[in-house]
C-alpha cells in the first residue's frame, strides 16, 4: 500500500541556482515509487548492503506518534544542545526542501541542515548499493540518514518515525536509548487502520523488549491502554505522562514534576498549551536516554525551541507585508482533527488576550478529515478562503474544500492563491476595525509553499 511522498521543491536557500542532492533525488523519485509500502524487507536488504549503518549509531530518542512528533524532537534537541551536547535530528517531511530532514549534529555549536554535497554523496552511494532493485524513496532517504549519521559523529541521533512505526523504515533501530509515544489520533486511517486501538498497536510497534519507553499524554484512554499494556508484555520500563510526570501552568511558566523533582520553567517557545505536554515529554525522554537535565539549561532551552510550521508567526517577508499593519500572520501544518482542536484552542487563548477578526486560508489533502478540521474552527473564524496545494497531486479543490467548511458551520469561498488572500485583506480591510489574525493551516505541504513564496526556509 502507498500514500503519497512529497514532491520535490525548488532548489533550497542557500542552494539556489542548482541543488546537487535535488538533482539526484529528481532521479530516485523517477525511478522509485512515489510512496510508502509499508515494509521492512527491502529497507533491511538496503543497510545489509551498507554494512548496517543503522547498528553504529549514537544514543537514539526514537519517536512516533500522531501529534506532537516534531514538537518533542524539537524540544529534545533544544535541551540536548543546550547541555553542550552534539545532535542528529531526522524528521519528515521536508517542508521547502528535502536537506531539513537531516540535521547533523556540530562539536562546536548547534546542529545544522546537512550540507548539499554531503547529501547528494550519500544519495548517491545509497542508491548504487540499492542497484536499481524496487524500494521507496523514503525507504532510500531513510537509509540516507543512517548512513550520514554513522559515519558524523554526534552525542546522540533524534529520530522521527515517518508513518505508523511497526513497519516504519526507521524500526529497524534495535536498541534505541529510549522509544516514545506521543498522542496518537486518527489519521492515514486507509493504512494503520480507522480504530484509534488499530492505531496505537501500529505506533507502539517500534517498543524494544527491555528499551526504557516514554508515553507523552494520551487523550485518548483506548490508546493509553494499549500503549501501557504493550510496554508491560515488553518489559519496557514506563514513564506514563499524567502518573510519572506530568506539566502545568502557573504565574505564566511551566511547572515540570516528575520522579526525580519539580522544575519551574519559562514557557516553551512555541504556541500553544498543548505545548505544555509536549515539552514535559521531551524533557522525560532526555532524562530517560540517560542525559543529564540540569535547570539552568532547561531554562535556557525553552527559549531556543525552533519548530517551523508549528504555530509559527510570520513576521518577516512578503506575504506579512500584504496585510494591514499590526497584523497577525500565523502558518500551522497541523492536518488531522485533533491537531486543529489544538490550534482552534491556541487561538481561542489569543483572543482572550486580545481580540481580533479571525480568518483562515485552507488547503487540505484528500486523504484528510476536512469536515473535521474545519469543525474546530466553528464559531471562531469570521471567513474561511480555501487555496489549492501546488506542490500535490492530491489536493483538495478549492470549490470542494470550501463546501467542505460551509458543512462544519463556516462560511467560505475558494481563491487561487494564499498571495491573493492577503493581497485581498490588505487592500480592502476596514481601518476602523482592529487589524486581522490570519491563519494558514490544514496541510504541511501548503506550510511549504507559504515558507519558500515567503522566502523564510527553515534554518
Amino acid at each position: 500500500m502507498t500514500i503519497p511522498a512529497p514532491r520535490p521543491s525548488e532548489p533550497p536557500h542557500p542552494f539556489d541556482g542548482g541543488s546537487e542532492a535535488e538533482h539526484e533525488i529528481d532521479k530516485l523519485m523517477a525511478l522509485h515509487p512515489k510512496g510508502f509500502d509499508l515494509s521492512l524487507d527491502r529497507i533491511t536488504r538496503l543497510l545489509e548492503r551498507l554494512g548496517n549503518p543503522q547498528d553504529r549509531l549514537p544514543p537514539v530518542i526514537h519517536i512516533a506518534g500522531t501529534n506532537g512528533k516534531g514538537s518533542c524532537a524539537a524540544v529534545s534537541r533544544a535541551l540536548l544542545e543546550a547541555s553542550g551536547k552534539s545532535v542528529h535530528v531526522h524528521t519528515s517531511p521536508h517542508l521547502v526542501h528535502w536537506h531539513e530532514r537531516f540535521r547533523l549534529g556540530c562539536k562546536d555549536g548547534p546542529g545544522r541542515i546537512v550540507d548539499d554535497a554531503v547529501l547528494a554523496d550519500a544519495v548517491r552511494r545509497v542508491a548504487d548499493a540499492n542497484g536499481g532493485e524496487t524500494i521507496t524513496v523514503f525507504e532510500i532517504l531513510t537509509a540516507v540518514m543512517f548512513v550520514l549519521f554513522s559515519e558524523h559523529p554526534a552525542d546522540v541521533a533524534i529520530v522521527e518515525v515517518g508513518l505508523g512505526g511497526r513497519f516504519d523504515a526507521t524500526n529497524v533501530i534495535k536498541n534505541p536509548a529510549v522509544t516514545v509515544i506521543m498522542p496518537i489520533g486518527l489519521d492515514h486511517e486507509a493504512y494503520l487502520g480507522d480504530r484509534i486501538e488499530l492505531i496505537a498497536m501500529e505506533k507502539a510497534g517500534i517498543m524494544k523488549p527491555g528499551i526504557p519507553v516514554v508515553i507523552g499524554f494520551q487523550e485518548n484512554e483506548v490508546a493509553r491502554e494499549v500503549l501501557i499494556d504493550t510496554a508491560e508484555r515488553r518489559g519496557c520500563p514506563m514513564a506514563v505522562y499524567g502518573q510519572d510526570f506530568f506539566a502545568f501552568e502557573e504565574h505564566g511558566r511551566m511547572v515540570f514534576q516528575s520522579q526525580a523533582g519539580l522544575m519551574d520553567l519559562p514557557l516553551p517557545k512555541l504556541a500553544g498549551r498543548h505545548q505544555l505536554s509536549n515539552a514535559a515529554a521531551a524533557l522525560a525522554a532526555v532524562a530517560t536516554a540517560g542525559f543529564d537535565v540540569h535547570q539552568e539549561t532547561a531554562e535556557h532551552a525553552m527559549a531556543e525551541i525552533s519548530w517551523p510550521a508549528r504555530m509559527q508567526r510570520l513576521t518577516d517577508g512578503p506575504f506579512p507585508a500584504l496585510l494591514p499593519a499590526g497584523s497577525e500572520l500565523w502558518l500551522d501544518g497541523g492536518h488531522n482533527p485533533h491537531a486543529a482542536m489544538m490550534v482552534a484552542e491556541t487561538l481561542a487563548g489569543m483572543q482572550d488576550r486580545m481580540e481580533r477578526p479571525l480568518f483562515l486560508i485552507a488547503g487540505m489533502l484528500n486523504t484528510k478529515d476536512t469536515d473535521g478540521y474545519f469543525g474546530a474552527f466553528d464559531g471562531m473564524a469570521r471567513h474561511v478562503f480555501t487555496v489549492p496545494i501546488a506542490d500535490s497531486d492530491a489536493g483538495v479543490d478549492p470549490e470542494a474544500l470550501a463546501e467542505s467548511a460551509s458543512r462544519a458551520g463556516l462560511t467560505a469561498q475558494p481563491m487561487k492563491s494564499v498571495e491573493e488572500v492577503l493581497r485581498l485583506l490588505g487592500e480592502g480591510w476596514n481601518r476602523l476595525e482592529p487589524a486581522p489574525r490570519v491563519l494558514i493551516g490544514g496541510s504541511l505541504y501548503l506550510a511549504g509553499e507559504v515558507l519558500r513564496d515567503n522566502d523564510t526556509p527553515p534554518q
